[in-house]
């Protein structure tokens, strides 16, 4: 049975520490594509589609430099350009489900509550391992099986990522913090395939090593099915675990939390006080449900409605700042999906085809994926920076007082949230330009740092706009915007098989030209962080404006009451 929210709540460090595990090793692990293609072709997929010349070598640690297609040998098995191109191609249509699902999951996530998609995203899991494991028993018949189990791998996976997003709303002011840990865990990801290439290159076979993955995705479904609510998790907006109130009395059921149960006391509280003043009854029934105003200044200034406080979702698409997201997130995922699926041919070309060093250095690329579980959160703390210190709207009466005895004027939420999603964009676009420079320098020991920046960046990049999502926008619409994100980006990032095809035809391996035009179009992720300035500036000029107008009001109206000025 399900267990409550509040159950739920008091188990959050146990979710939490078991699903960065549970990504770490079951969610965006295709982004390890550079040990899993090798383990494919010495596993013979698409092997077929080679043919072999009359003279070639069966040596797998160099290439036959002859005017033919370049051919060798793996495992006995045959490897060339065409079963690259095709699993290339498998890895692109894996991808791409990696990224596109979010939406119908966000939106599917924000009705419903994670726990269901999380069940449905293991299982889907752990039968693409099954489905691997049966393809790799006759890989000459069954290779087209790899495309289906690379579909469900992607699907699962980003089942299990986008779930776990919702649990860093139990934490509160560190929630960027959380979220850019969830996302560390799931860019660490990449690490899995490597790691089991190392136990694969030990003699365990492929087909074992399946298998025990599997049911380790049983495990998950399990911890899944006894930790996890049935419904959503509120933001720390609607919730507050600190206000400790038993319901029963009143009716309520369990799903209420402490700033709802508030809401709905001083909402009729003010509603009593309200008709209590006013003279005519007819002017008490207008005040009634949406147009119930909150003090005896809305009273005469007009409060806004909820709709207008609360942006619709349509109108959060088309506002400048997602608009924006999209642009940056399109341009890196293109940058980032390319070097993963072509990193092995780039290697290749630096060490002229040089296999056993450029299996050294992919198993390097995949150990350094975990410096994604270290760097995140330092983008999430740079998101959540200073916002202790920061106005939350209530009044505080235990607010710090200066030398003169007047209270200390605490810096504005909003505008600290903006400024630290400038600074995090900023950083990161100065990343990945540091890393297309690296890209065009054709030195291997460098390619190292090549390696970093792109890891530092792929962490980075998710958990700035995961930020920048939960601050600017309302809880309930943090799915559905980051499956929309996630679905365009993932669309644009499909152009990466053209480009890896114009690489290995047109321009005979060489990536220069590639990497050059994807250096330039990068400098489009500079628009989002500049915009943020100017939307800061302007909304700075609002908040001041709003401030004179009630200073204003004040000297006008000649009262000292309180109540007048909620």
């Amino acid at each position: 049975m399900a267990p409550t929210l509040t159950t739920a709540h008091n188990r959050r460090w146990w979710m939490a520490c078991t699903a960065v595990i549970e990504n770490l090793l079951f969610s965006a692990v295709l982004l390890g594509w550079g040990s899993l293609l090798i383990m494919l072709q010495s596993e013979g997929f698409y092997s077929y589609l080679c043919q072999e010349p009359e003279n070639i070598t069966n040596d797998s640690l160099s290439l036959n430099e002859t005017d033919k297609e370049e051919v060798i040998r793996v495992n006995g098995w045959l490897v060339c350009d065409k079963q690259k191109e095709m699993l290339n191609l498998a890895f692109t249509v894996g991808s791409f489900l990696l990224s596109a699902i979010t939406l119908p999951l966000g939106i599917i996530m924000d009705k419903y509550g994670p726990r269901k998609l999380r069940l449905v995203g293991s299982a889907s899991f752990g039968v693409s391992c099954l489905m691997i494991a049966y393809a790799s028993s006759n890989p000459n018949a069954l290779s087209v099986v790899i495309f289906i189990a690379l579909c469900l791998n992607g699907f699962g996976g980003m089942c299990m990522t986008f779930t776990s997003l919702t649990l860093p709303n139990m934490f509160g002011d560190l929630r960027s913090t959380f979220i850019a840990l969830m996302i560390g865990s799931y860019a660490s990801s990449a690490i899995t395939f490597p790691g089991i290439k190392v136990i694969y290159d030990f003699g365990v076979a492929f087909i074992t090593i399946l298998l025990v993955w599997a049911a380790c995705a049983g495990l998950v479904f399990f911890n899944c099915f006894f930790n996890w609510p049935l419904e959503p998790f509120p933001g720390p907006e609607d919730m507050d675990y600190t206000v400790k109130i038993k319901f029963s009395w009143l009716g309520f059921d369990h799903k209420i939390t402490g700033k709802q149960f508030y809401r709905q006391v001083t909402t009729v509280g003010r509603r009593l006080s309200i008709g209590n003043s006013m003279k005519n009854p007819k002017d008490l029934s207008e005040l009634d449900g949406n147009k119930l105003c909150l003090s005896t200044v809305d009273l005469e200034l007009k409060c806004q409605s909820e709709e207008e406080a609360s942006p619709s979702f349509m109108r959060s698409i088309f506002s400048s700042i997602f608009l924006l997201s999209l642009v940056t997130m399109c341009v890196t995922q293109l940058r980032l999906i390319f070097y993963m699926g072509a990193m092995n041919e780039m290697l290749a070309f630096l060490v002229k085809g040089n296999l056993s060093t450029v299996d050294t250095y992919t198993s390097i690329f995949g150990v350094l994926q975990l410096l994604c579980l270290v760097t995140a959160p330092v983008i999430g703390y740079i998101m959540d920076w200073k916002l202790k210190e920061c106005d939350d709207g209530a009044q505080d009466t235990d607010a710090k007082e200066d030398n003169q005895g007047n209270p200390k004027k605490k810096r504005d939420r909003q505008i600290q949230k903006l400024t630290n999603a400038t600074r995090a964009f900023a950083f990161t676009n100065l990343l990945l330009v540091g890393f297309g420079l690296t890209c065009l320098v054709e030195n291997l020991p460098l390619q190292i740092l090549t390696f970093i920046l792109h890891t530092i960046v792929r962490g980075f990049i998710h958990s700035a706009v995961g930020g920048i999502y939960a601050a600017v926008y309302p809880s309930t619409q943090f799915g559905s915007l980051t499956g929309m994100q996630s679905l365009v980006s993932a669309l644009f990032a499909l152009l990466q098989q053209p480009l890896f095809l114009a690489m290995m035809g047109p321009l005979k391996r060489d990536p220069f030209w590639v990497n050059i035009g994807l250096l330039a179009v990068s400098m489009l992720g500079f628009c989002l962080p500049a915009y943020l300035i100017f939307y800061k500036r302007q909304l700075k000029k609002k908040k001041h404006q709003k401030a004179e107008e009630a200073k204003l009001f004040l000297k006008i109206n000649g009262t000292e009451k309180p109540e007048a000025f909620v």
